[in-house]
């Protein structure tokens, strides 16, 4: 018996046994395959039986039969291979006897080149299907450490946009307000001509000259309305970019936050993808 084990992943165990294939009890050998799923492994291994050969596995109950199996890797002649497989404790238990001839069977002591073989294919199958289990397990952790990933880029593109759009509304409100006091200089001067106008129209007869001056302060008139409402707009603007800062400043500690936390998540991840790095490659140095 020979068997392989480390703190991150299970052994894998193949040893000789006599078992029960419907009335005869034949010499087998059996293996674990640690972690697997049940319905996967077995058309993997119906598959494996019945590649090269026009021959079929035939099941009854559990048991697994197939007669002229191509398995060159223990013996160039077609075989006959009687198997089993079970679901137990978390793993698979693979058994299979292997039937050179007529009541000639693969077993220690008597046929030892196809022995050695034969248990090498079983522990081989069971390795190979224990590295398809963790790759999947690998990749399913690289996924999740992949999403943190582009949640944290997500987090940056935020806190950089608010950033941005704090220094792009300081610029606006600084420009709102030099535009507000050229505007109030213009509405300063505007309304004083507005009374200085007035005050003579006050005093005017009658005529042209009146209509004329009451034109003018008319036109004064519109202008000053113009610049009410640009000071007004430029004074909008500057509360609306006042409350997007507010905004901004407020957010960034939350959106640091969440960077702190998916960063520590985002180490806690590489670790458990690093574990199962580790572990596919101690499965992968069985031998």
């Amino acid at each position: 018996m020979f068997s392989f084990s480390s703190k991150a992943q299970k052994p894998i165990t193949a040893y000789d046994d006599s078992v029960k294939f419907g009335n005869m009890m034949l010499p087998g050998i059996v293996v674990n395959i640690p972690e697997a799923n049940f319905e996967n492994t077995l058309k993997t291994w119906i598959k494996e039986l019945e590649t090269g050969t026009k021959s079929k596995v035939v099941t009854e109950t559990s048991d697994m039969t197939i007669f002229g199996a191509i398995l060159k890797d223990i013996t160039p002649n077609p075989i006959n291979v009687y198997s089993r497989m079970v679901s137990q404790d978390s793993m698979l238990l693979l058994t299979a006897s292997f039937e050179l001839k007529k009541d000639l069977y693969i077993e220690r002591g008597l046929f030892e080149t196809e022995y050695a073989r034969a248990r090498s294919f079983m522990f081989n199958f069971a390795k190979n299907r224990y590295i398809e289990v963790v790759n999947d397990q690998l990749k399913a952790e690289e996924n999740k450490l992949r999403d943190l990933q582009k949640e944290l880029g997500s987090l940056d593109k935020d806190e950089t946009g608010m950033n941005r759009a704090i220094r792009s509304n300081n610029k606006l409100i600084s420009a709102e307000k030099d535009r507000l006091i050229v505007l109030n200089n213009e509405l300063t001067s505007v309304s004083a001509a507005l009374i200085e106008h007035n005050t003579q129209l006050n005093s005017m007869a009658p005529g042209n000259e009146r209509d004329e001056k009451e034109k003018y302060i008319k036109s004064l008139e519109q202008q000053k309305k113009k610049i009410l409402k640009s000071i007004k707009k430029s004074e909008n603007r500057i509360v609306k970019s006042e409350k997007t800062i507010d905004n901004a400043n407020r957010s960034i500690p939350k959106v640091g936050n969440n960077q702190d936390r998916t960063r520590y998540r985002i180490t806690d991840q590489e670790n458990v993808v690093q574990s199962y790095y580790d572990k596919l490659n101690k499965i992968k140095a069985y031998q």
